[in-house]
């Protein structure tokens, strides 16, 4: 039977299961920033760094200094980012700067001629991967958020991450080293790391899941585990809009006796948010499903852990941006002690976190507790694609709802659903009276669609012309 079970887990994750592995929690910026850099200052072959942001802040420039340190003493260092991830946050400077510092830096997915909705694609994946000893997969960034500002009363940001050691270290190499091959040339043979680490570092059994756009390996995941789990499922996530099938995955499972609980985000930097997640509550709630609001400043781990022996630590969210649009990676963990180190960490999470309930008049609400000290607001910023994906999946669930009428509305998606008529109504009125201011941005986006597929399509055909022919063609 559990071979039958890890074959089902392997065939939907795409990610083999990997024996002998050592494996450390880390909770937060105080456990995780330490570890990485010194990882980095040890390092002797090579640094491979992946993060979707990168602050140019003092935080950002402590990381900066340091690859450009071991740069400097021969080490390979490649440092991946996303475009979007670091628009704003991070100035064309200091890409130069680590560059003229020996570091390799490659962009992912800027804008570009040929692709016009290319933007949707981001890498959201948070990985430091050194000498094919040691690597760590978690779900922060660099930035001083998660550190925090704690002489102006701001609290880091709460999120969580692992340090792997083991045989799994050379499937974070090999996630790391697709990504960097499709922005240009692949990493040499002779750069790879002088010995796989094919020892045995422990006794933890683990998979590493990177998933791609268009792949569905880790929501095919997350299903089969929900389906599966006999006890508990305790979750928590940054940005939680959850896909249709797996909001019933919660609820048939909640239903049967299990124990499943979401803890999210109270503060955010898109007020409009909050209500639109809460309207979200209410199936999960009137099935049994216990919801939580982190209490502090903000909420950005993404992990779960079910019946005390699995558990996920990574960069996927609960929403389709993470499960279908990104590259993402998560590190998949079959091992009852780190799965209880987990469950004590969610439970300690829980001491700081709000219980949202449904009232006599079946709406959702958060109980007032007396005497609660005001909490400092999340870090001000312009938010995420995460968090912008799980507000549009809201909006759509809201006004999907009100044309089907499938389920009672809460008054904040009435409110929803009046705008979107009202804009529905303003747009109708443009193209009947003002067609032109209209007609004009459409044309631009056709056209702007049109050459880039004459130009894939040249690009295409030049690359098959100049491909050798077989002998005898």
């Amino acid at each position: 039977m559990r071979a039958i079970a890890d074959r089902m887990f392997s065939r939907a994750a795409g990610a083999p299961l990997t024996a002998g592995n050592a494996v450390r929690l880390l909770e937060d910026a105080r456990d995780n920033y330490p570890a990485w850099l010194d990882a980095i200052a040890a390092a002797q072959h090579h640094v491979h760094f992946e993060m979707y942001i990168f602050h140019e802040d003092a935080i950002g420039e402590s990381f900066a200094e340091a690859l450009i340190a071991r740069a400097r003493d021969g080490v390979r260092v490649r440092l991946l980012y996303d475009w979007l991830g670091a628009f704003g946050k991070t100035s064309a400077a200091f890409w130069r700067r680590l560059r003229a510092g020996g570091v390799e830096v490659r962009c992912y997915n800027p804008p570009r001629l040929g692709s016009p909705l290319g933007w949707l694609s981001r890498d959201h994946r948070k990985l430091l991967a050194v000498d094919g000893r040691v690597a760590f997969v978690t779900g922060l960034c660099v930035g001083r958020m998660w550190a925090g500002q704690p002489e102006k009363d701001v609290e880091p940001w709460r999120d969580t991450g692992v340090e792997i050691r083991g045989p799994a270290v050379a499937e974070i190499e090999r996630a790391f080293a697709e990504i960097w091959a499709t922005l240009g040339a692949p990493i040499p043979a002779e750069d790879e790391a002088p010995e796989a680490p094919s020892a045995a570092a422990g006794d933890v059994r683990m998979r590493i899941v990177a998933t791609v756009p268009a792949t569905a390996n880790l929501f095919r995941l997350d299903q089969l585990v929900v389906a599966l789990a006999r006890r508990r499922v305790w979750l928590t996530d940054a940005y939680f809009a959850g896909t249709t099938p797996y909001v019933q995955g919660l609820v048939a499972a909640a239903q049967d006796g299990v124990d499943v609980r979401l803890l999210v985000p109270n503060s955010t930097d898109v007020p409009l948010l909050k209500p639109l997640s809460r309207a979200g509550y209410r199936p999960l709630l009137a099935a049994g499903v216990r919801v939580f609001e982190w209490k502090g400043s903000m909420l950005h781990a993404k992990t779960s852990v079910v019946d005390g022996h699995w558990a996920r630590v990574g960069s996927t969210n609960l929403n389709l941006a993470s499960w279908l649009g990104n590259c993402e990676l998560d590190a998949v963990i079959e091992d009852e002690p780190f799965a209880r180190a987990m469950e004590v960490m969610y439970l300690r999470d829980l001491e700081n976190a709000t219980e949202i309930v449904l009232d006599a008049a079946s709406r959702v609400s958060a109980p007032v507790e007396p005497g609660s000290p005001r909490r400092p607001l999340a870090w001000r910023g312009r938010g995420s694609a995460g968090r912008a994906a799980a507000g549009a999946a809201r909006i759509g669930n809201a006004v999907g709802a009100a044309f089907t009428d499938r389920r009672t509305l809460e008054p904040v998606e009435a409110r929803i659903t009046t705008a979107a008529g009202a804009l529905l109504l303003v747009l109708a009125l443009c193209f009947a009276f003002f067609p032109r201011l209209l007609s004009v941005p459409v044309a631009v986006l056709v056209g702007w669609l049109a050459l880039a597929l004459l130009y894939r399509g040249v690009t295409l055909r030049r690359a098959g012309e100049q491909r050798p022919r077989p002998p005898g063609d």
